[in-house]
């Protein structure tokens, strides 16, 4: 049996390799590089230009675009009208800003499990955690498979919440056919590199409701506006302008957009690219039985931003951490996705507590996400998984 690299043996990728890379092309290149050369270096019209492609793609009526993800949900929460002591349903299995969001405007975060089987939030959890205080559900696309959104809808609509689709990791996915980004009350987008399509950091908001809207380009810039019908009164002239509530700076630049309509020009390449990968990752895991990989609904066709495999741990005499470690000494950039949340010490420290959502943690001990992107070549994929092999291999061996 080959020595593993982590006891001196000899790698199988010479070079390491990230989990997730973005794809930058001549023309993203060119598109920020005019902008640079124009009169607006923010503010100005590529914000418009990617927002409309968004709605195109998505099939909202309106997208803002936003400097970040994190700060798109905390818009989300606030367009939403969520308050001190109100209660937003999200998953615990997602980066921290998914329910950081509530508590920024003072807002308790309440996690529900997780589907085992498919790791995204499970609708019969979201409806036993609702209580009289809740006002909103935050779903995530965990790896960018869509939720149940038919039941996570039914559910809102039931007892008035608002749904809020974190689609951080879902830009391109479809459920039933319809693009993410037009069925939740509002969906948020994110554009960090390691995203389907990046605009270096960047988020954005979509939603078919118009009043919505109107709270969400308040809340990015300030809470003023010049826009007249917006007003409390006539404007004074070509100077005015009205603060009408109380927001932040949380434009995103023209460069950034830029990019990001350029990224937006890709994306079915992008996508299909993306499934070419994970339909070969299937296949050759699919025989081992030591790995355990995550199962798709049928209703999402889905563009995958994270690959997560789950090693069976009683089948192998080793830890999660061995095996990350292992990984790592082979070239192989793997990663975690996502410690849970409220395991945090600052949400043990508010009161949270371990064993609420059994599921969740389950999954954290045994899951790895691996190299997936778009210019990942099929050579390198190989390697990850002849890489994965050996590691199962010796560890099996040893059991």
């Amino acid at each position: 049996m080959e020595e593993l690299a982590v006891f001196g043996g000899k790698p199988v990728l010479s070079k390491k390799i990230g989990y997730g890379h973005q794809y930058i092309d001549d023309n993203d290149i060119q598109a920020v590089v005019d902008v640079l050369k124009s009169d607006y270096l923010t503010c100005g019209p590529k914000i418009e230009e990617a927002e409309k492609k968004l709605c195109e793609i998505t099939g909202a009526k309106y997208a803002v675009l936003i400097a970040n993800g994190t700060a798109a949900l905390h818009a989300c929460i606030f367009a939403a009208g969520i308050g001190k002591g109100d209660e937003v349903i999200t998953t615990p299995i997602t980066f921290a800003a998914s329910a950081n969001c509530a508590l920024y405007l003072g807002a308790k975060p309440v996690f529900a499990d997780i589907d085992p089987d498919t790791y995204n939030i499970d609708p019969d959890s979201i409806e036993k955690c609702i209580t009289e205080r809740t006002k909103a559900v935050v779903a995530v696309d965990y790896t960018g498979q869509a939720v149940q959104l038919d039941r996570i809808r039914e559910i809102c609509d039931r007892h008035n919440l608002i749904l809020i689709e974190d689609a951080a990791h879902s830009l391109g996915t479809k459920y039933n056919g319809k693009a993410v980004g037009s069925i939740a009350d509002m969906t948020e987008f994110s554009f960090h590199p390691v995203k389907t399509c990046t605009a270096g950091e960047g988020g954005a908001v979509t939603t078919n409701d118009y009043e919505l809207y109107k709270k969400l380009v308040l809340f990015r810039t300030h809470g003023i506006t010049r826009v007249q019908e917006w007003m409390d009164k006539p404007s004074e002239g070509g100077w005015y302008y009205q603060q009408i509530d109380l927001g932040y700076n949380y434009r995103m630049t023209d460069m950034q957009a830029a990019l990001l309509s350029s990224q937006l020009d890709k994306l079915d390449m992008f996508g299909k690219r993306r499934k070419e990968l994970v339909k070969r990752y299937d296949a050759a895991f699919a025989e081992v039985p030591e790995i355990i990989v995550q199962k798709e609904i049928p209703e999402s066709d889905t563009v995958r931003h994270l690959y997560v495999i789950q090693f069976d741990l009683d089948k192998l005499k080793c830890t999660r951490k061995e095996v990350f470690e292992a990984l790592q000494a082979e070239g192989v950039g793997v990663n975690v996705h996502y410690i849970p949340v409220y395991s945090f010490p600052y949400y043990k420290s508010i009161g949270y507590k371990m064993g609420i959502c059994p599921n969740a943690e389950k999954l954290y001990e045994r899951m790895i996400s691996i190299p997936l992107y778009y210019s990942l070549t099929d050579e390198q994929q190989e390697s990850v998984i002849t890489a994965v092999k050996k590691v199962i291999n010796y560890y099996k061996k040893e059991a």
